[in-house]
């Protein structure tokens, strides 16, 4: 039985309390707020005897297994590294801090405890989230090419917030981490690298409507590992009214992929109808239906710190992956406020516009481009190189990666004639994960393309870029075009 502390007893704590009330493997133990009427109050409201205002106290305690710290942003790194230090696991209400050298000397105590440590974050944790990322790691919508994430506020609807609870918030905001985009824009920030992967670059504009609250805005960026763009709105309207259980937005997902999209329809609110996740496909839509309160995201947090500290899976968010979101988050707020595009390896880095200068001279080297020969025609011995058409094409096949094919399905008509060649007619089947090379056209081929063995051969070597050899009117084709492009990822062209 892990014997949990709540650390700060807030609005938030009503969402973590179930959490640990539902686990078998874990009770409520203690709690710790500075406010002697509100220890008071959750005492009697939780049933739980131990409580304490002083957090030394607290962390002295050897009946204590681990601490959650439910405390403002700037008291994270001190109160962290206390219970780390006091041999206490550690679960910590994102954001993780507030900058990068705080978040380090952080993960540094944690790494030197022993310890389990992760941050708080619902959102990854959030069912039609988590089935929404399963879908895409399925291949359910192909290879996803875009994240869009969207917010809204309103002054009207859901619970009442203590007005002590805005306070910090705006403190915090007029220390240019907004309430809106640094402190709630973590649950979007999260979902962002949960669904996509780490980000290379971000660009993004506030605009402060009232001097304060950091809304309208808006913030695009680029992933680094897979080829997908993202991007997120904010919007807040004074005396609009969100219906929801809890605070009073709503924000909603929608992912693309190259075969289909997927649909998350509310977060935090039920601002809109319907189920709560939806998938498109050749089928057509497809209606899941899904837990969709949001207290389950904190429920299924707190669920895994139990399970971290029973060494049963890994803490999510752990360390790392708490600090790549802060990194994130930060550089959509540097972004905003210089007015330019912002490289996360900046954060890192003594000598800012040099990082940036090399990360753009790197992403342009990893993209081919035609050179001025080509580009006027000439280039490669394209009949030298026509005899080797049909082997290369063998080894296209044999080379085909199913992951980044997902559920694409086509057929392909291939016609290799002139450059003193024999002309080859075949076939390129790909369905359920396999590719296939035919020595004929396809009967029901969707697509059939006509070029000379010594373009396709230039194509496969790399040598030349088939978008250029459309241009310059090197290949002919009949059909679908969408379906080559579709699996241009899964043959590495």
């Amino acid at each position: 039985m892990i014997r949990v502390a709540l650390v700060g007893l807030g609005r938030i704590a009503d969402l973590h309390v179930p959490g640990y009330r539902r686990n078998p493997d874990a009770c409520l133990h203690a709690l710790c707020d500075r406010d002697p009427e509100v220890l008071q109050r959750r005492q009697a409201e939780w049933g739980v005897a131990r409580g304490t205002t002083d957090y030394a106290e607290l962390l002295a305690d050897p009946t204590i297994d681990a601490v959650e710290i439910l405390t403002p942003q700037l008291l994270h790194e001190p109160q962290v590294c206390a219970a780390l230090a006091a041999g206490k696991h550690v679960a910590v209400q994102k954001p993780l801090t507030v900058d990068l050298d705080a978040a380090d000397r952080m993960l540094r105590a944690a790494a030197a405890s022993g310890k389990v440590f992760k941050v708080t974050e619902n959102y990854v944790g959030y069912p039609p989230i988590v089935r929404a990322r399963q879908l895409v790691q399925e291949g359910a919508i192909g290879r996803l090419v875009g994240v869009r994430l969207q917010f809204v506020s309103g002054t009207e609807g859901g619970w009442e917030v203590p007005a002590a609870a805005w306070q910090w918030r705006v403190a915090e905001a007029r220390a240019g981490r907004g309430a809106t985009t640094f402190d709630h824009g973590h649950h979007l920030w999260s979902t962002a690298w949960f669904l996509g992967g780490p980000v290379a670059r971000v660009s993004g504009r506030i605009e402060a409507a009232d001097g304060l609250m950091d809304c309208p805005a808006h913030f695009h960026w680029k992933y680094r590992d897979v080829q997908a763009i993202g991007g997120c709105d904010f919007f807040h309207g004074e005396g609009l009214r969100v219906p929801s259980h809890y605070y009073a937005n709503d924000e909603w997902i929608e992912l693309y992929g190259t075969t289909g999209l997927i649909l998350v329809r509310r977060c935090t609110g039920r601002l809109r109808e319907g189920p709560p996740l939806s998938l498109w496909d050749a089928a057509g839509w497809h209606h899941l239906e899904v837990p969709d309160d949001w207290q389950e995201g904190f429920t299924a947090a707190t669920h895994n710190f139990v399970a971290a500290i029973l060494g049963r899976e890994p803490p999510l968010l752990d360390g790392p992956q708490a600090r790549e979101v802060l990194r994130l988050s930060l550089a959509l707020q540097k972004a905003a406020r210089t007015g330019r595009e912002v490289w996360l390896d900046e954060l890192d880095s003594p000598v800012p516009a040099w990082t940036a200068w090399r990360c753009r001279r790197r992403e342009r080297a990893a993209v081919p481009r035609p050179g001025l020969l080509e580009r006027l025609g000439w280039g490669p011995d394209l009949v030298a190189l026509a005899p080797r058409a049909l082997s290369l094409t063998e080894q296209l096949v044999r080379d085909f990666d199913p992951t980044a094919a997902g559920s694409a399905r086509a057929r392909i008509g291939l016609i290799l004639r002139g450059d003193g060649q024999p002309e080859l007619q075949l076939g390129l089947v790909v369905e359920e994960g396999r590719a296939e090379l035919l020595r004929t056209l396809p009967a029901d081929a969707r697509l059939t393309v006509t070029m000379r063995p010594g373009v396709w051969a230039a194509v496969l070597l790399k040598q030349k870029r088939i978008e250029l050899a459309v241009l310059q009117g090197q290949v002919d084709f009949v059909g679908r075009a969408e379906e080559a492009v579709a699996l241009r990822a899964a043959f590495h062209l």
